[in-house]
C-alpha cells in the first residue's frame, strides 16, 4: 500500500514520526512535504498529497497540521477525497468503516505522537462496512 503523507510548520514532528512509524510496519510512504517546522501555508503541502490519491499515485493519504481542521478542508476540496478528521482511535476506525474515508487529517496539536500512530493504525486496519453506509457515501458522490 502506498500512503501519501503532507503536512504544513505544526504538522512536521508528527508526519516525521508517522513516516518512520508506516515504514517499519512495511508500508510505502510518500513525503509530500513540508520539510521543517518553519511557518508555511498549508494548502501548499496538503492539495497536493490529497490529489496523489485519485491520480492514482497513492492508494490512501494521511494530511497534518496543528488542528486537521484546516487540512481536512482543503483535502475535502479534491474531487474523489473523503477526508476524516481524527482524534482518538474509534474515530479513526469509523472514518474507514462507516465513511470509507481515503485520506484522514489529524492534528498535531491536538494528539501525542503515539496516539497518532494508534489512529493511524486504526484506520488501516478497519475495513469499510458497505451496505447502509455505501448508500450514504452515493449521496455525497452522486454517480455522473
Amino acid at each position: 500500500m502506498r500512503i501519501a503523507i503532507g503536512s504544513d510548520h505544526a504538522g512536521f514532528h508528527l508526519k516525521q514520526h508517522l513516516i518512520a512509524h508506516l515504514t517499519a510496519a512495511g508500508y510505502e510512504v510518500i513525503d509530500c512535504g513540508t520539510d521543517s517546522d518553519a511557518s508555511c501555508d498549508y494548502p501548499d503541502f496538503i492539495r497536493p498529497t490529497a490529489e496523489m490519491v485519485p491520480a492514482g499515485q497513492a492508494d490512501v493519504a494521511i494530511v497534518l497540521g496543528g488542528s486537521g481542521n484546516g487540512e481536512a478542508i482543503v483535502a475535502n476540496k479534491v474531487h474523489g477525497i473523503r477526508c476524516a478528521v481524527c482524534w482518538n482511535e474509534e474515530s479513526g476506525r469509523l472514518a474507514k468503516q462507516h465513511n470509507n474515508a481515503n485520506c484522514i487529517a489529524i492534528g498535531e496539536r491536538m494528539v501525542t505522537l503515539e496516539l497518532g500512530a494508534q489512529i493511524v493504525d486504526a484506520w488501516l486496519g478497519a475495513t469499510f462496512e458497505g451496505g447502509r453506509h455505501q448508500r450514504r457515501i452515493d449521496k455525497i458522490e452522486p454517480a455522473v
